[in-house]
């Protein structure tokens, strides 16, 4: 077991879970309130794997509105959460994933960039029970693609960030485990991303095991 690594970090939207598409309908409904016009794929491409902050300012800039980017926060904050309450889609793959994580007994930790309080309402329906430690946007100065929430999550799980894995599928979240030093699989969807050393890119979780994990140790 020794060439498993010390720890997995999952990241949460688009990777375990299916909220892309609720994401995109709360921008949607937010940029019409803030009388911005149509918004379209295009717009989200630039904002797959960054945080509410982020999201925010864009749509302020895009929309030409002077709308308190508090306030907005807060209503897309409430409107997700109303979503979300009412249940989320799994990705494909993921209890399968999850459950051989941690029946080989390694620490398993969550790192997204959304606030806690989605993150909470994600996990209800993912299982909290899968988690050690649950890294989120309210818990870091910088998040994605910086490299502090994964160095905060290998900090708590007590292991180096070069023995983690990392799972993500945006390439800010790649970058922020390239960055902490951790190896990365890579399940890409909205934008693509590239092959690289140290980094494994399939097309599902179905296709993630233990060995393939192990992989990322065994290459040169």
């Amino acid at each position: 077991m020794s060439d498993l690594p010390a720890a997995v970090f999952f990241d949460m939207d688009g990777l375990l879970v299916d909220t892309e598409g609720v994401w995109f309908e709360v921008e949607t409904a937010a940029m019409a309130r803030l009388g911005g016009g149509a918004w379209g794929p295009d717009h989200q491409e630039n904002l797959v794997g960054g945080s509410l902050p982020t999201t925010v300012a864009y749509m302020l800039r895009v929309s030409g509105s002077s709308a308190d980017p508090e306030e907005l926060a807060e209503w897309m904050l409430e409107e997700m959460a109303r979503r979300l309450s009412e249940g989320v889609k799994l990705m494909p793959g993921a209890v399968e994933l999850l459950e051989e994580v941690r029946a080989a007994g390694l620490p398993v930790a969550l790192v997204t960039s959304s606030a806690r309080r989605l993150a909470e309402l994600c996990l209800r329906g993912i299982g909290p029970h899968y988690f050690d430690h649950v890294v989120t946007g309210d818990d870091v100065v910088r998040t994605k693609p910086d490299p502090e929430p994964y160095l905060m999550a290998a900090r708590l799980a007590g292991v180096a960030p070069e023995d983690c894995v990392v799972l993500e599928d945006s390439p800010n979240g790649v970058a922020a485990a390239t960055a902490a030093g951790c190896k990365v699989v890579a399940v890409p969807g909205v934008l693509p991303v590239p092959a690289a050393p140290g980094r494994l890119v399939v097309g599902s979780l179905r296709h993630v095991d233990l060995d393939a994990l192990r992989g990322l140790f065994d290459a040169p």
